[in-house]
């Protein structure tokens, strides 16, 4: 792994860093509290819709299909700079690329030209990735939806949980069980539908702790029917490829809880600098001193283990333990660092008069979702213990 960063590398994370200073940072408590609504959905769409002008929601995409083809890192390093920012917009960019690099490794030609541009160049807001359901989140192999061949058709019947922009979402990647008398696991396929496909329904927003401008929606599958050609990759090898893309999934959802502990601990390591307490500053006290110290040491292990997975995902090498590795790490830190920092700013830091509050809300989900930390270290054990 090299440590410093290529050209165009650079170039990216100063892009995004910029972006989000500028444009983000600005309406992230705005959107956060979602008080008008629709104006407020229409910003969050149109800084999507910015987002995917700078070539942020294809980054690893073969710029044949209008993306970017900037590679792992630089998508890593993106995701870190608008998390600092943005949770909502992060996750989504983050899931956007992810369908966009299922639909490129797995896809035919004429599905890849059909929707990797429009996704690419934001005529989709976003992609969304319907696999968990209320029975099977960390368990997916578990589906319910069913997708049964009637002619030259397929009709899906089920519900999916938890599914991120399906509210604006232009395509959806969706599971569903094809051999319900297959080993589990082994009959499930993976279908490409379009919003506003009849049958394709979605149902409520869920009112969340945290990320509250990123719609998570419940998504109703009913009688919904889609041509043969709406199978994408071969017929019930679908589960291979979910397991295949959440492992990339996880360097996206630690590559924001990354950013999201560095903005928080800079926000509270600038605030002990000005904030004076029995004759000076509390940052030339001991107690802070090594609480920062600590928390951004553990920042950086993050960082490392990130660029790690990144690097050898983009290099074609196995890396599906250190992606785990990266997002356990990654996003427990950020979980422990928010409340440092609010610990550092006492009873302010408690308050929304500042953005830490509103940090440690969006961190909390990171240890969640694409695999909670327990299913980060059962694929981590199973890894060592396979090397044997």
């Amino acid at each position: 792994m090299k440590l410093s960063l290529t050209e165009e590398q650079a170039m990216i994370q100063d892009m995004a860093r910029k972006f989000a200073r500028n444009t983000l940072a600005p309406v992230a408590a705005r959107l956060d509290r979602a008080q008008d609504k629709d104006a407020d959905r229409a910003l969050f769409l149109d800084n999507l819709k910015q987002l995917a002008a700078l070539g942020f929601m294809g980054l690893n995409v073969n710029s044949a299909y209008r993306g970017s083809e900037a590679g792992v890192v630089a998508f890593s390093l993106a995701v870190t700079e608008v998390a600092r920012a943005c949770a909502s917009t992060a996750v989504t960019m983050s899931v956007t690329n992810m369908v966009g690099e299922v639909i490129q490794a797995i896809a035919s030609e004429e599905q890849k030209l059909r929707y990797l541009p429009r996704l690419c160049a934001g005529d989709y807001p976003a992609g969304a990735f319907c696999l968990s359901e209320a029975g099977a989140g960390s368990d997916p192999a578990g589906m319910k939806t069913t997708a049964v061949k009637d002619g030259d058709e397929w009709v899906l019947n089920g519900t999916k949980m938890w599914i991120s922009s399906a509210e604006y979402a232009g395509v959806f990647v969706v599971w569903a069980v094809t051999d319900p008398g297959a080993k589990k696991g082994r009959g499930i396929s993976c279908f490409l539908i379009e919003a506003g496909t009849p049958g394709l329904i979605i149902g409520k927003a869920e009112e969340k702790m945290g990320q509250q401008a990123s719609a998570t929606n419940t998504v109703i599958f009913e009688d919904c029917r889609v041509p043969a050609s709406a199978l994408m990759g071969k017929l019930n090898d679908g589960f291979r490829i979910a397991v295949g893309e959440l492992a990339g999934g996880r360097i996206g959802i630690g590559s924001l809880a990354l950013g999201v502990g560095q903005a928080a601990m800079d926000y509270a390591r600038q605030y002990t600098t000005e904030r004076a307490q029995f004759g000076s500053a509390i940052a030339s006290m001991q107690g802070p001193q090594w609480m920062m110290a600590d928390a951004y040491t553990q920042l950086e292990a993050a960082r490392l283990l990130l660029m790690n997975a990144a690097y050898l995902k983009q290099e074609g090498l196995p890396y599906s333990k250190q992606a785990a590795m990266a997002k356990l790490h990654a996003t427990e830190t950020a979980n422990q660092v928010c409340y440092t920092a609010i610990q550092l700013m006492g009873g302010l830091g408690y308050t929304r008069e500042v953005p830490l509050e509103r940090y440690a809300r969006d961190a909390r989900v990171t240890s969640i979702y694409e695999g909670t930390s327990e299913i980060q270290r059962v694929i981590i054990a199973r890894e060592l213990l396979q090397e044997i």
